[in-house]
């Protein structure tokens, strides 16, 4: 089957407040977009899309709300030849029911989340056999090792990179033009106990010849002084100008699955704050990342707190921040070696359907 002919329906719900949403809009853009694919997206919640891609209603990506009870019937000629259910949310039972109807069935993915844990790599591309229907489903898993799906990366990154002029974005935000020694941090996390302390610490750590400016994507409070440190809020960024927030900063703070992913594109210096789940079985997935990083020894210890597990101390990462740059960028190239997300799934949708 050429490539171009191919119709795909990803399923999203939204569990994370945009976590889910940016995933699976950033993966139907480069299907769209550079593998010619026609994808619509089901998603149950339109709000995120708004303010991750303003102008996705004219895009190349067709987007349709997806009621939370699904009544009406699947026209069996609008079944699509893949359909990918992201995060094990549930594919409408109509739908499931016309694709079983057609004589040869579609490709059926469970697109899973992100994780470095060993058991990965031997659960990605697995089948799960329908127990009723002629339908097989294969768990897809993103990850970090030749041995799952890799990660999402557009073909034209590098390309924007290059372009990226850092002294016309802060012009374009009204930022202050980048003083000497200046360590520009961005900020973008879950509600977190220990961020008062980390300001203070922030606070007595900056010098007239060591200023830090703290930019928060989304952030609501106004601009603010402490001695030698600026917290300067920033709009909410649709993803592409947050790539660009990523660039323009030496300390990159992110949080749950996308925001992470894209921080390490940036080969910058970053700290993670994994998406909380019940009796901290994301301490596990945080763990497994570490073991991975070549720099994991290094941001073990701040990471760890600011996950959670026990106090912070800026002082000591501070000290060993300037030798995480070059561990950064030879993960980022590594990681760039092995085919992206987007890529292997077509590849591997491909081979199904000849």
């Amino acid at each position: 089957m050429k490539n171009n002919a191919i119709r795909c329906d990803i399923f999203c719900a939204i569990v994370d407040n945009y976590g889910d949403a940016a995933v699976c809009w950033r993966l139907a853009r480069q299907l769209a977009a550079e593998h010619g694919w026609r994808v619509r997206l089901w998603i149950d919640d339109l709000a995120p899309l708004y303010r991750l891609a303003p102008g996705f209603a004219t895009g190349p990506v067709e987007v349709h709300a997806w009621p939370k009870t699904w009544s009406r019937p699947w026209p069996e000629d609008d079944t699509p030849e893949v359909v990918i259910e992201a995060f094990a949310c549930e594919t409408p039972q109509a739908c499931i029911d016309a694709m079983a109807s057609r004589a040869c069935p579609p490709v059926w993915i469970n697109l899973e989340y992100l994780s470095a844990e060993a058991w990965v790599e031997g659960c990605h591309r697995q089948p799960s056999p329908h127990p009723r229907l002629p339908l097989v489903k294969h768990f897809y898993f993103p990850g970090f090792t030749a041995g799952t799906g890799g990660l999402l990366r557009e073909h034209d990154y590098d390309a924007r990179r290059d372009c990226f002029d850092e002294a016309a974005f802060r012009a374009e935000f009204a930022l202050p033009p980048r003083l000497p020694g200046e360590l520009t941090i961005s900020l973008f996390s879950y509600a977190n106990p220990a961020l008062p302390g980390l300001i203070e610490a922030w606070a007595a750590w900056a010098r007239p010849e060591r200023p830090v400016r703290v930019l928060r994507p989304g952030g609501s409070d106004a601009a603010q002084a402490i001695g030698k440190l600026d917290l300067l809020p920033l709009p909410f960024l649709p993803q592409d100008r947050y790539d660009e927030l990523l660039w323009a900063c030496d300390l990159n703070f992110v949080r749950g699955e996308d925001s992470f992913v894209r921080t390490q594109w940036a080969a910058k210096p970053f700290v993670w704050q994994i998406y909380p789940q019940a009796e901290g079985a994301h301490l596990a997935k945080l763990k497994a990342f570490l073991a991975m990083h070549p720099a994991g020894a290094a941001l073990r210890p701040f990471w760890q707190t600011w996950n959670g597990n026990g106090p912070l101390d800026w002082m000591a990462f501070a000290a060993v921040l300037p030798s995480l740059d070059e561990p950064c960028q030879r993960w980022a190239t590594s990681l760039k070696e092995r085919p992206d997300l987007a890529d292997g799934l077509v590849k591997f949708c491909l081979q199904r359907l000849k």
